[in-house]
Formats: structure tokens, sequence, C-alpha cells
């Protein structure tokens, strides 16, 4: 009984106080700059180094040459961490970090994207 007499000080205390929690789904959360969600692929700055592939530590970034200096990726956010170190290591900009977070599918293949 003698913890429930030092928790309604406390308690009446917040009565009169704004919530701290966040209505997400009906708000937009803002998230900062430097924040890592989806990774996006640019083919047009990709020169075929593969540094993000051999970087990445869940293999979840595959490139492939299409011949003529077009490259594609594969990246499978279903196995991606979104450390950012295939962002970092990439030295013409060719992969980027997203404010995209919401990802959440019943469909497993569609994190599986294409670019």
């Amino acid at each position: 009984m003698k913890v429930l007499g030092k928790m309604i000080p406390s308690v009446l205390g917040m009565l009169g106080k704004k919530s701290n929690t966040v209505l997400y789904p009906y708000t937009r959360a803002e998230v900062s700059d430097r924040f890592r969600g989806a990774l996006k692929f640019h083919g047009e700055l990709c020169v075929g180094c593969k540094l993000c592939q051999h970087v990445c530590p869940s293999n979840a970034i595959f490139i492939r040459d299409e011949g003529e200096k077009n490259f594609k990726a594969t990246v499978n956010l279903a196995k991606c961490i979104f450390c950012g170190q295939c962002v970092d290591v990439c030295n013409k900009k060719a992969l980027e970090n997203t404010p995209d977070f919401e990802l959440a599918t019943s469909d497993k293949a569609s994190l599986k994207v294409e670019s």
C-alpha cells in the first residue's frame, strides 16, 4: 500500500499535461535528413564497381550489367538491415536512402525492388 501512496501524486500531476505520444497513423511522422529508409538506385550514375554489393552485410543488393554501361540493381528490402554501408561506399552516389519507412506488407515478394 506504500507504493500506491507514492504513485497518486505523480498520477494526479500528469492529468492536466499534454500527452507525449504521437497520433502516428493520422499524422505523418517527421524524419531527420539523415534517416536511413528504403534504398533508391540511380542506374544512370552507376559505373558497375559493385562495391555496394560487396559491403552489404545481409546480401540485399545485387548489381547486374545490362550492357553498354547500363546497370540494374535488385534490392531486397526484406533482407536489408538499413545500415547505410552501401550508400556510404558508393563513390558515384548511385544509391541513396529515402525517408520511406512504411514498408509493411503481407507479400514478401513486393519488397524485392528492381531498378
